[in-house]
Formats: C-alpha cells, sequence, structure tokens
C-alpha cells in the first residue's frame, strides 16, 4: 500500500526527521557518510535515486544530511520535499572551480549570490530576481571559517547547467555565447563555478527558507590558462566542518 506521508523523490516522511529543521547539502550522495562522522548519535535513513540521507545531532538540535544530486532540477527537488517535511534552514557543502585567479585550489568560497545561468530557477522566479544567501547563515559560515582558520572568498559563484559546455566550449554550436558570457563573469569578479547554489537560493526564497553554502575550490581552470600552479584539491574536511561549526553557532544564536 502506497505511503501517502513519505516523500516521492527522497524517500523521507516528516516522523523520519524527528523534529529536524537544520539540513546539510551536499550534492555526492557518497558525501553523506562522510559528514555523518561529524554528527552525534547518528544513524542512516534512505537511499533514493540520487537522494541518501542520514540524521543525527549537533549541539543537541536534529540535523539532517542528504545529498541533492547534481545540477538545479534534482536540488530543486530536494528542497521542496524537505520544506514540507519542516526543514527551515539548508547550507550547501559542495565544490567548485575557482574563477579569479587568487582563489586556489583548497580554498573555500561563502557564496553570497549565484549568477543564475542554469534553468531550473527560471521557472520560480523571473531572471532579473537575485539569488542571494541568507545573512544570517552567510555570518555563521564567515564565523565559523573564521573561528576554524581556513582561507576563504566571499562573493558571487557562477552556476551553470551544462559542466561541459563550460569545460569545452569550443565545441559547442553556441560557443560564440559560452564565451562571450564567461569573459563578462570574469570581469564581474565572479569567484568560481559550479552547478547548484543558484537553484538552492532561488527555491529557498520563494519557499521563505533560509539557505547558505560553502564551496570546497578544487581547480581553477584560469590559474591553468595563466600559467599558473594550479593543484587539486579534493579533500571535503574543511568545509564540512565549517558547515558543522556554522550550524552550533546558529542553534547557540537562537537558544
Amino acid at each position: 500500500m502506497e505511503n501517502k506521508d513519505k516523500m516521492y523523490h527522497i524517500g523521507l516522511e516528516k516522523k523520519d526527521l524527528e523534529g529536524a529543521e537544520y539540513a546539510i547539502l551536499p550534492g555526492d550522495p557518497q558525501r553523506v557518510s562522510e559528514i555523518a562522522k561529524y554528527l552525534q548519535s547518528g544513524k542512516p535513513l534512505t537511499v533514493s535515486r540520487e537522494y541518501t540521507s542520514y540524521l543525527g545531532d549537533i549541539a543537541n538540535q536534529k540535523v539532517l544530511v542528504i545529498s541533492t544530486g547534481m545540477g538545479g532540477p534534482s536540488t530543486a527537488i530536494c528542497i521542496e520535499e524537505l520544506a514540507m517535511l519542516g526543514i527551515k534552514y539548508l547550507i550547501r557543502v559542495g565544490t567548485c572551480g575557482g574563477m579569479q585567479l587568487d582563489v586556489e585550489a583548497g580554498d573555500l568560497v561563502i557564496a553570497t549570490g549565484a549568477i543564475r545561468k542554469e534553468g531550473t530557477s527560471k521557472e520560480y522566479l523571473p531572471i532579473e530576481f537575485p539569488a542571494i544567501a541568507s545573512l544570517d547563515i552567510t555570518n555563521a559560515l564567515i564565523d565559523a571559517t573564521k573561528e576554524l582558520g581556513f582561507k576563504y572568498h566571499t562573493g558571487v559563484v557562477h552556476c551553470k547547467d551544462s559542466f561541459y559546455g563550460q569545460h569545452n566550449p569550443e565545441r559547442m554550436p553556441v560557443s560564440y555565447e559560452l564565451l562571450n558570457e564567461w569573459q563578462a563573469w570574469l570581469k564581474g569578479n565572479s569567484l568560481a563555478s559550479e552547478m547548484e547554489t543558484s537553484a538552492l537560493y532561488i527555491v529557498s526564497q520563494v519557499l521563505n527558507l533560509q539557505a547558505g553554502a560553502v564551496l570546497l575550490t578544487v581547480w581553477n581552470q584560469e590559474r591553468e590558462k595563466n600559467n599558473l600552479d594550479n593543484k587539486n584539491d579534493f579533500d571535503n574536511t574543511k568545509e564540512i566542518q565549517v558547515a558543522i561549526k556554522a550550524i552550533e553557532i546558529l542553534i547557540q544564536k537562537k537558544s
């Protein structure tokens, strides 16, 4: 018999969350167990499509960790269903490629806003509406990063639907558009490029949720173009620790 209380895509129902209002959102399902190590009394919940979930405690508050998958559509579905279950505060923990030359691999990027060069958010609000982060969550992420002593940047990130459209624009039939826009994003001082944050911010805005994002820079193609050192860094420890600490800060401020 069909369980009508269970969300169709993420496979969770309200009782599973035990009153959780906070959620940490990695894109990669495999990152969920990595984050769960930092929770108290953690337990796995579901694996449904690209959505793997885990529940545990931070500062005596229930916190959900759930993967969103890649891109705006799956992220938006996840947020919609989490809102129905009572989640109010969302922190994306993801990866990005640096764009400005001083954004090096291993640096953290705290996204204050996002360029809406993806399709999902356009089905929520007109393109003129900005994709911006919650001030409270952004401040908590900044405070957490400073306390932990990690190098970080704050500012706008670029969001797209096509990973290879960015990394191989010359072979695309619309290369003229992609290359020109990339230069515009660079001149506008976009810090990094990724795929989910603009959808997260716009959907959260519409649903009256608070959202923020902390991203690990894994490489920087602009540094490579300029013959600068461009090491790779895929160690997610720093942004996970920042998200955990930020939730502790938010909980403390509410108490």
